[in-house]
């Protein structure tokens, strides 16, 4: 049986019920007070429970204070996510601080600046081998206004556009649904067009989804059906959906997740800068 599969309605009507059954509506419900990185069984249970109802959770550590890398390393080993992705912006030790930058390589990026973050999943420009599955990202010092971030499972995308029309599955599930193009800095190609679809199933059953709601630099396959899809897709983010959860992380606070959609709002710094690490791996959280 194959919930993703078009042909098999009967597995995906039973997968789909599992799903929304008792889904969480407010961020309390998706919320893990932990004590440090080494987390208790109870800790590791909420977590990986969460991340397997709705694919991310938020945590709340005890003492922010402790909130560094070696914590987010550790945690993220806790949590089964080991292998990193050490993408063209992160530090050394492939963990990405995430701040505002006026200078360098970042400085050509958004996620660099105060500026809006789009709805997208991480690492959709990589290749098919390298596909984010599993994110940390940890706040450790918010702005000082804005900086929100909103999430939405991919999982419930898929069953809002499956229920809409199914065909717009299945042309995002197509080979050549989306293509990035490019990345070329002074003449020279650092990254090549990447082509691939939005919806995916990997060796182990899970679902998997590359998007971005970028309108420049984002090739979509020419036609009406998947014009209509992406156009359907994009009004899923309006905050009426009530599987959009909106939340301003504070310092000691973080998501996990496995590469939910998700978006960040524009902020405002004061003397100390908004500051998170985020850690991109190639692998799913731990499943209990």
């Amino acid at each position: 049986m194959n919930p993703f599969s078009l042909a098999d309605e009967k597995a995906y009507q039973v997968w789909r019920e599992a799903k929304l059954d008792h889904y969480p509506n407010n961020n309390e419900q998706v919320m893990v007070n932990i004590e440090s990185a080494d987390l208790s069984d109870d800790e590791f249970q909420q977590l990986a429970g969460l991340c397997q109802k709705t694919n991310f959770a938020i945590y709340h550590l005890e003492n922010p204070s402790d909130g560094n890398k070696s914590f987010v390393r550790t945690l993220g080993q806790k949590m089964g996510l080991e292998r990193l992705d050490g993408n063209l912006c992160a530090d050394n030790d492939s963990i990405t601080s995430l701040q505002v930058m006026e200078t360098g390589r970042h400085a050509g990026y958004i996620p660099y600046t105060n500026r809006r973050l789009s709805w997208h999943t991480d690492g959709y420009y990589n290749t098919p081998d390298e596909q984010i599955r599993g994110i940390l990202m940890h706040c450790a010092q918010p702005a000082a206004e804005g900086g929100e971030n909103l999430l939405l499972d991919h999982e419930v995308a898929y069953i809002q556009l499956r229920d809409k029309n199914p065909d717009y599955i299945k042309v995002l599930m197509r080979e050549n649904a989306m293509t990035i193009p490019p990345n070329v800095e002074n003449g020279v190609e650092i990254r090549g067009e990447q082509t691939g679809p939005v919806f995916s199933v990997d060796e182990h059953g899970y679902l998997h989804m590359r998007f971005s709601a970028r309108t420049r630099n984002i090739i979509w396959h020419d036609d009406e059906t998947t014009k209509e899809a992406v156009s359907y897709l994009n009004s899923l983010f309006s905050e009426n959906n009530p599987y959009v959860f909106r939340y301003r992380l504070r310092s000691g606070e973080g998501i996990i997740c496995n590469n939910v959609l998700h978006c960040r709002t524009g902020f405002s710094d004061d003397d100390q800068k908004r500051l998170l690490y985020r850690a991109r791996y190639f692998d799913r959280v731990l499943s209990i």
